[in-house]
């Protein structure tokens, strides 16, 4: 007898219909895109690749499938600089603004699509003038200033890989990614500012370089002006290679299935993948979602994706997908709370943003900050919000639309992963009828199901979210490693696409993401979600942020853990911890009660913003930590383990 397949504990019954202020205009208003892309989907992505994007030769094949390996738009070539800058500046648009770029001290630049043509090519000359060409690896290890869209940008142009290291990693995760890929060229800066003060990036590089033989230029953008050491014949500074190159580079004409970036994960537990995606397939699905789920009017619209371009995110949705559809964004380099915790919106207010992207996590701790910093500012000039990167439990969501979008602006939340390139699961603003908490529904041409354990499709119920088609901004596989691409993502279920999610659908078809399938807690036979858990305690209104991880646990087989960080000024008492363990009781059920529930002032994420549950659990079960490497704040995890400590060593502490 197989297990059951996760339990579908928490329910949702608020539904909010699409804003009639939006469906007069909309990018997409009728409902029929789903069905005509239903009916052929390779006729649907064809039309999308050649109205979205410019080819400078058409292909002949819309697609060639071979699972696990998919190839698109055989025999098209196209530039994806070009499609992101040129056209927009040879169709009269180059005076639009591309970036309104605000650093954290305060100062800024606007850039428009003339100016970023010009930064553009003369980059590309640069790296050529270092002796990078077609095909060469490029890792770029950068802060969120406009020269690390440039620098992707020039790779592209000449038809180089790119490899973005998130600015935050330490030598060693560099040494790991260079030397995959043989990097021959690092473009770096010598810092950022992050929390009121340089945070330095050359001496990260230095440390690495000397592990790193393939490597034979280092170009240095000048940020904070602060002292670094600079090798002869090794490392220029742009600012002087820029004057000494030509404003003219003629862009590269790609194949579609030419290689763009590789881009890694995080690999905490194993070698890093270098995730592998291609030209004309990922720009055609990073551009038509970008246009689609944010209702994008380019003329009119100041779109933010408050995300790192060092993720997948920021490649899709600040880089390639805005700016193919000639979009106004905006930049920011720093932290939310630098110098107040109003930050984000007064930037919101002084650019008039239209479209705001961010991280359930992000929302989570503006929740906790208190409602009183975004009704500072005027946000009236929202329309649209997003969320990505986790599922968003319904309360943030619901906190989200009443403090950020004055109950009017709907929520596109957005499943997708590095592997798929693009949105996969997503509501679309003027059609989709939303419920909070819910990704809602497979974008146009995307064919999403959950199926049990045995792979068989759940039509109502929890289970495990697989993808049953190619798709164009798929992976094209891991770099150097075709086998474990197919072991990993597409063994599990015999024709399938699974990276490792629960789901559930509900009796109307929607989709409700479960977070991570390695998170599942087993208790007394039940298969509890650490989400659905995470959710309940984040209804009670004393809670901003929860996470929760199943504990060895010797009657029960695992037990419920809880973590949370309470709203401001909210008093942790053991009385109020009870009620909120019986709250998750009462809202779902008893089983998935939590057996202990811990007051903290932090929880230990990744420098991208995902909660590490498998700290809480060494925590929970008083084992050695785990690598921290990948922490964002490396103390927090040792504060909550001091203060598990004191509780169980307290009077009737322990588990309760």
């Amino acid at each position: 007898m197989n297990e059951p397949t996760i339990e579908d504990y928490f329910h949702e019954d608020r539904v909010f219909p699409p804003p009639a202020s939006l469906q007069a205009g909309a990018v997409v208003s009728d409902e029929s895109v789903y069905d005509v892309a239903a009916a052929d989907p390779e006729a649907f992505w064809a039309d999308a690749a050649r109205t979205t994007l410019s080819w400078s030769t058409d292909f002949h094949t819309t697609l060639e499938w071979d699972l696990p390996f998919a190839k698109w738009f055989i025999g098209g070539e196209l530039n994806v600089a070009y499609n992101c800058v040129d056209r927009h500046v040879e169709a009269g648009n180059g005076d639009r603004v591309a970036f309104h770029w605000e650093g954290e001290p305060g100062d800024t630049r606007t850039i428009t699509y003339t100016d970023l043509l010009d930064d553009v090519s003369r980059f590309a000359n640069a790296l050529r003038h270092l002796g990078v060409g077609r095909g060469d690896r490029v890792a770029i290890y950068m802060p969120m200033i406009p020269e690390l869209p440039v620098a992707m940008l020039a790779c592209a142009r000449i038809g180089a890989v790119h490899t973005v290291i998130f600015g935050g990693f330490s030598p060693d995760s560099i040494v790991d990614r260079v030397n995959d890929s043989e990097v021959s060229c690092v473009v770096t800066a010598d810092g950022g500012f992050r929390r009121g003060a340089p945070a330095a990036l050359k001496p990260a590089v230095d440390a690495a370089l000397p592990s790193c033989p393939s490597v034979k230029s280092v170009l240095v953008v000048r940020r904070t002006g602060e002292t670094v050491e600079m090798t002869a014949g090794r490392d220029h500074w742009w600012h002087e290679l820029r004057e000494q190159v030509d404003a003219e580079c003629p862009p590269e004409p790609m194949g579609s299935e030419d290689l763009l970036f590789l881009l890694y994960t995080s690999g905490t537990t194993a070698k890093p993948k270098g995730i592998m995606h291609t030209t004309g397939g990922y720009l055609t699905q990073a551009a038509l979602t970008h246009a689609w789920v944010f209702d994008l009017r380019p003329e009119t619209d100041v779109y933010w994706c408050a995300a790192d371009a060092g993720w997948i995110t920021g490649h899709s949705y600040i880089v390639y997908g805005p700016l193919a559809n000639g979009a106004t964004q905006v930049m920011y380099e720093g932290t939310p709370d630098t110098p107040d915790k109003d930050r984000l919106w007064r930037i919101v207010e002084r650019y008039g943003v239209t479209q705001l992207y961010t991280a359930p996590t992000a929302i989570r701790m503006f929740m906790k900050w208190g409602d009183e910093f975004p009704a500072r500012c005027d946000l009236s000039s929202l329309r649209i919000l997003g969320s990505v990167g986790e599922p968003i439990n319904p309360e943030a969501w619901m906190w989200y639309r009443t403090h950020i979008g004055g109950d009017r602006c709907p929520i596109m939340d957005t499943w997708w992963q590095t592997e798929t390139g693009a949105h996969m699961i997503t509501p679309l603003p003027a059609i989709t009828a939303l419920k909070p908490g819910s990704a809602t529904r497979p974008f146009p041409g995307i064919t999403a199901e959950v199926v049990d354990d045995h792979g068989d499709p759940v039509t109502e119920g929890g289970g495990y979210l697989t993808l049953t088609g190619p798709w164009p901004s798929m992976l094209r596989g891991i770099w150097g490693d075709p086998e474990r691409y197919r072991e990993t993502y597409w063994s599990t279920y015999p024709g399938r696409y699974f990276a490792g999610d629960g789901a559930k659908v509900d009796a109307d078809g929607y989709l409700w993401l479960l977070g991570r399938v390695d998170d599942v807690m087993n208790v007394s036979g039940h298969r509890v979600s650490t989400t659905e858990v995470e959710s309940a305690l984040v209804d009670h209104p004393a809670v901003a942020e929860a996470a929760v991880v199943g504990a060895t646990d010797p009657v029960t087989g695992q037990a419920i853990v809880g973590y949370v960080i309470l709203r401001a000024g909210v008093d942790g008492s053991a009385e109020l911890v009870e009620e909120v363990r019986q709250h998750v009781a009462t809202k779902i059920g008893p089983t998935a009660r939590p057996k202990a529930v811990m007051v903290v002032p932090d929880l230990p994420k990744t420098r991208s913003g995902k909660i590490m549950r498998r700290l809480l659990r060494d925590v929970a079960e008083g084992r050695d930590l785990g690598d921290t490497t990948t922490l964002a704040d490396a103390t927090v995890v040792e504060e909550i383990r001091r203060r598990a400590a004191a509780d169980a060593d307290a009077p009737g502490g322990g588990a309760n």
